[in-house]
């Protein structure tokens, strides 16, 4: 089918057939199709859906367009965990070791940062010499031999979401259902993974901000996957206050440090860490039911998942010391600051997009996708809901390259904050 046709049938309603479909993704790659035919079914998509044939066919399509990984040498069950983002969401820098510690192997292939949300590749980055985008060969070796690795999505994997995904970024059509799911699990899908856990993010700090809206993107997301035949479960997360108490790069991986070393880990992002761990063992055949996979997680907290993540670290060319001494590699801002609340009393409500636009105004994200990082600036010790803040306890320790900065930051803070009496 030509590509106008196509988009002529979606435009009206109809179905495509899995053909067309995989004749116009093979044209997004190698250049039959046009930027504004794919902006056009897009958009056609966007306003008519589609059904779950349709579905399955674009992400199996979109994953065959590059090269698809295989496992085959590894001795084990092969998972990994996606997040739809937010603020403060470290997980995967725990999630892979914790996992790996228990027996699978984690290849979690991660992207950077979008609008307000941190970028697990980003956070990766900021450690000296971490290789955060090795060729296939060091990444299937460090797999391997340590049982999980964290890298960036190399150019041959789902050529077609890369393409399409720049498309739709730029002509509204980002919030669509099967548009996302597609993106998503195409990635994931030609990882090679035998089971895939889903950690979709709901509240004033996520894309999705009804948990209505998360839950159908949760449901899609599995129902697309098991029929593409990639095992999958999915969790909701509530994203109405930031998930840890540090949101930037270089802190994150301290506050990641400190939690698998448990010198401090807050009950919120314990308990995410746990559940999603719990399922992907489940779905590695490594655990019975999900009370079998919590307890395996938390066994492997206590010293197992840290040794995974400083072997890990040394694999990609991270400092070996990074676990003993991180505040000797990682990059520190200048400035230190809290950032005080204007009156006392107790946090009712926070604005947590505002709290991960504050990180990116200090230089922390991109407003451009060619932006460079500053992985020293962020935020430190944010205030959670429930909190009793005042002259002794500020909303945030502020990370800034200057005293301006950061009282700017300390002000977007005030402004993301509820204080009630």
């Amino acid at each position: 089918m030509l590509p106008q046709e196509a988009i002529r049938l979606k435009r009206d309603g109809g179905v495509l057939a899995a053909t067309d479909i995989e004749q116009f993704v093979a044209g997004l790659v190698d250049g039959a199709v046009s930027e504004g035919q794919a902006a056009a079914l897009a958009m056609a998509i966007y306003f008519n859906g589609m059904v779950l044939d349709e579905r399955v066919a674009l992400t199996r399509a979109m994953t065959n367009s590059g090269v698809v990984l295989e496992w085959d040498d590894l001795d084990g069950p092969v998972v990994d965990k996606h997040s739809t983002g937010g603020v403060g969401d470290t997980v995967s820098l725990m999630l892979a070791p914790v996992v790996a510690a228990c027996g699978a192997f984690v290849p979690m292939i991660s992207g950077r940062g979008l609008g307000h949300t941190g970028g697990t590749l980003d956070k990766m980055s900021s450690i000296p010499g971490y290789a955060a985008m090795p060729d296939r060969d060091l990444f299937r070796r460090v797999v391997g031999e340590v049982g999980c690795a964290i890298i960036g999505q190399t150019d041959d994997l789902a050529p077609a979401d890369k393409r399409l995904y720049a498309i739709r970024d730029v002509t509204a059509t980002v919030e669509s259902v099967p548009l996302i799911t597609a993106s998503i699990l195409s990635k994931k899908l030609a990882a090679g993974l035998d089971g895939l856990a889903m950690d979709v993010k709901f509240g004033n700090g996520a894309f999705m901000t009804s948990r209505e809206d998360a839950q159908e993107l949760a449901d899609a997301l599995v129902e697309v996957a098991v029929g593409a035949g990639l095992p999958t479960k999915a969790v909701l997360t509530d994203m109405n206050q930031p998930l840890a108490s540090a949101a930037g790069n270089a802190v994150e991986v301290i506050y990641a440090i400190d939690y698998l070393t448990g010198v401090r880990r807050e009950p919120r992002m314990h308990d995410v860490v746990v559940t999603l761990g719990a399922e992907m063992l489940v779905l590695a055949s490594l655990a019975s039911d999900s009370d079998d996979g919590r307890a395996k997680i938390e066994a492997a907290l206590d010293g197992a998942a840290v040794e995974k993540f400083a072997e890990m670290v040394t694999a990609l060319g991270g400092p070996s010391d990074l676990v003993e001494r991180p505040h000797t590699h990682l990059a520190q801002a200048e400035v230190q600051a809290a950032a005080p609340a204007r009156r006392a009393g107790r946090v009712s409500a926070i604005d947590t997009r505002a709290v991960g636009l504050a990180v990116v105004t200090l230089g922390g994200g991109r407003t451009r996708p060619q932006d460079p990082i500053d992985p020293a600036v962020g935020l430190t010790e944010l205030a959670e809901i429930g909190a009793d803040v005042g002259d002794d306890r500020p909303l945030a320790i502020v990370h800034a390259r200057s005293a301006e900065q950061a009282e700017q930051a300390a002000e977007q803070l005030r402004a993301a904050y509820t204080i009630d009496p």
